[in-house]
């Protein structure tokens, strides 16, 4: 799991965060785990349907009964949430660039009543962090508030938290296999 965290959040619109306008948000993260293994269990549809999403104020997973994802630039996904009281919440966006193993550019939006809401930029690099460690930076761009940006950052923040146990998971069931 991961054994670092540095999470930040300012507002305006910063170079360093890639931000055309509005609030931005920050998190990195230290994995125990390659880089090319953190970025396919990002990236893989298989992968992403086991931790994409938050948790509930009590602790709870939200599931992810729906995840389509055409992982090329230009491609887009779509993504329903489901909390554990049954609410769903559907993401859509495109990805822009996409580096193997170090580097993802995507677009999000939440998706309300069928409506496309504001469009939000990230971006997720890999960086190399000593053997068998990776440091991830997660940078969301664009938002419209302190207060958006603050709530993405909790949901993010849990969001990462999942990736990370999918991670030990990942590397638990192929140390099993030999």
């Amino acid at each position: 799991m991961a054994d670092e965290r540095n999470e930040s959040g300012r507002n305006g619109s910063s170079a360093a965060h890639g931000a055309d306008s509005g609030y931005a948000l920050t998190i990195t993260r230290t994995l125990n785990v390659p880089r090319a293994l953190a970025f396919e269990v990002w990236t893989t549809p298989e992968h992403l349907a086991r931790w994409w999403g938050p948790r509930d104020e009590t602790g709870r997973d939200f599931t992810t009964p729906f995840c389509e994802v055409d992982f090329r630039p230009g491609g887009a996904y779509r993504i329903c949430i489901r909390s554990p009281q049954g609410d769903d919440y559907w993401q859509r966006g495109v990805y822009r660039e996409i580096v193997e193993p170090e580097r993802i550019v995507f677009t999000f939006a939440w998706e309300r009543d069928g409506k496309v809401e504001r469009n939000t930029l990230i971006e997720v690099t890999f960086d190399e962090a000593g053997p068998g460690r990776t440091l991830m930076t997660f940078r969301q761009s664009g938002l419209e508030s302190e207060a958006s940006r603050d709530g993405h950052r909790v949901g993010w923040t849990q969001l990462i938290d999942r990736f990370a146990d999918r991670l030990d998971e990942v590397v638990a069931a192929r140390s099993a296999q030999g």
